[in-house]
């Protein structure tokens, strides 16, 4: 089968891309509006871009019930910083509620119980609970058709201890339990299930 995506409805598209990229990542992003307001929302077009220096980019469209940006885009965009958290199972439903979109002055943190701790070098909070947090500083924002590219870089980390071993520097990746987003409305997977192969 030869797929024309050019061809193809936009839904359509989007039903097949994120059919075939899968596992992605998640993204669990907090921002503040100009006002104060913080938001929560998730976002599986996410991956880590680089080391030297520590960049990570995101992929944010269009509200699909206005066609206007996201909140996440525009407090990004007015205050250049944001805080990443990767997702347990255990706040994995909590994740998929902030999706709804909400009302720009109401915060999802508020609607479905989240607490926050501070940042170290953002003005986001950090969603308490999370694995690990990726404190960043917007680099650049690149608008390509209804998408957004945005390339920020990671100005600070934190995890939690029972992951990390600072002598080695060594992560417990399995231990997290993280979950992945795959296909459809409701699909997603755990990561803990690995197996290795030696690389010559």
């Amino acid at each position: 089968m030869e797929i024309d995506l050019p061809n193809l409805e936009a839904i359509e598209r989007y039903k097949f891309l994120t059919s075939v990229v899968v596992p992605r990542p998640i993204a669990w992003v907090t921002s503040s509006s100009p006002e104060g307001g913080v938001n929560a929302a998730p976002f599986s077009f996410f991956n880590v871009f680089g080391s030297k220096p520590p960049l990570v980019v995101l992929g944010i469209g269009n509200r699909p019930d206005t066609g206007e940006p996201k909140d996440t885009v525009l407090n990004i965009k007015a205050s250049g910083q944001f805080v990443i958290h990767t997702v347990s199972e255990g706040q994995a439903e909590q994740m998929v509620k902030t999706s709804t979109a909400l009302p720009r002055e109401d915060s999802e943190l508020a609607a479905y119980g989240l607490d926050t701790v501070p940042s170290q070098k953002v003005a986001p909070p950090r969603i308490a609970g999370a694995p690990v947090a990726l404190e960043c500083e917007l680099h650049s924002i690149q608008e390509i058709g209804q998408n957004r590219l945005i390339v920020a870089q990671v100005v600070h980390a934190s995890i939690d201890d029972a992951f990390y071993d600072p002598k080695t520097g060594y992560v417990d990746a399995a231990a997290m339990q993280l979950v992945g987003r795959m296909h459809g409305p409701n699909g997603y997977c755990r990561t803990d299930s690995l197996f290795e192969i030696e690389r010559p």
